[in-house]
């Protein structure tokens, strides 16, 4: 256990105890916010970082905590995974209240697409990454951005197809809006850095940008609380509230927990698991106390 904690540095979060913190915050019923993990690989320290963050927001403005199970994944979801989740909540010693998984909400992504698709604002496109690879696609902030290839295209009917949306349209319908997050004030939605994004995958009934705004929508959040590193995706899901009539929470995104190499806590990359440390029996209470205090040891920045 002792080899997997870390020292942080901090970059813009000051550090909060659990109990002088409720002091300095009126309190705000109204606050609703949200931990909303994946099942698809075991939590790690930046998720508890995440939700320990989150919990504490709602908690000291006498607000909501909510949990959300993000199961869409296909057969990378792994329900065992989400009981994992709720008992290192539980261990970290967080309170919370349960909305349902995104796996009972597929009709109501359905009904979203549809919707813009109806308006002209979807186009299949069957492009693989490899094929718009070739194509010598720009990076962008969420990977390569798209040329457009299967815009205004008759795309083969025998091909897997998602659906992408016609950014430059979704502009021209919505005009300038504009999202607020706790730390940069208010923000200009431009979301043609990610050029035509997929709301619906090939492979599964909705993109994260389609399912987590219409989510955040559904369980009446005010708050999004999550990484700095969905910053930008922020500018789709503000186009996406515009054109869906929904209402627009305030944002708070979070600094990140980074490894030895200064990249951000990974599943893919095997950070070490909160479960390991859970049943190795390490103090659940004491690893949220020293999240917010941000006094881990070791080699782990934030």
């Amino acid at each position: 256990m002792g080899s997997h904690m870390s020292e942080t540095r901090i970059s813009s979060l000051p550090p909060r105890s659990s109990t002088d913190a409720a002091s300095d915050a009126p309190s705000d019923p109204s606050i609703v916010t949200r931990f909303a993990p994946s099942p698809n690989g075991k939590m790690h320290l930046g998720h508890a970082f995440s939700a320990v963050l989150a919990h504490d927001l709602a908690k000291e403005a006498g607000g909501i905590f909510l949990l959300r199970i993000e199961d869409i994944d296909g057969a990378r979801s792994r329900p065992e995974l989400a009981d994992d989740f709720r008992r290192n909540l539980e261990w970290l010693g967080l309170e919370w209240d349960e909305v349902p998984a995104q796996s009972t909400r597929l009709s109501t992504y359905e009904a979203a697409a549809s919707d813009l698709a109806e308006r002209g604002l979807l186009y299949p496109c069957t492009c693989t990454r490899k094929e718009i690879e070739a194509i010598g696609a720009q990076q962008g902030a969420d990977g390569l951005i798209y040329p457009g290839t299967c815009k205004g295209q008759n795309c083969d009917p025998d091909r897997p197809a998602a659906l992408r949306l016609n950014v430059e349209a979704a502009m021209r319908e919505v005009g300038e809006v504009v999202w607020t997050d706790e730390t940069a004030g208010a923000v200009i939605a431009d979301p043609r850095e990610f050029g035509d994004v997929v709301l619906v995958r090939k492979d599964a009934p909705a993109s994260y940008h389609l399912a987590a705004t219409l989510d955040d929508a559904a369980d009446g959040m005010t708050l999004v609380t999550r990484g700095e590193d969905l910053f930008a995706a922020t500018h789709i899901h503000r186009i996406l509230q515009e054109l869906l009539r929904l209402p627009v929470p305030h944002c708070h995104h979070h600094a990140l927990l980074l490894d030895t190499d200064g990249k951000k806590l990974a599943k893919r990359r095997g950070s070490p698991a909160l479960s390991e440390r859970r049943i190795g029996g390490e103090d659940g209470l004491m690893l949220a106390e020293q999240l917010r205090l941000h006094k881990l040891k070791g080699g782990i920045l934030l």
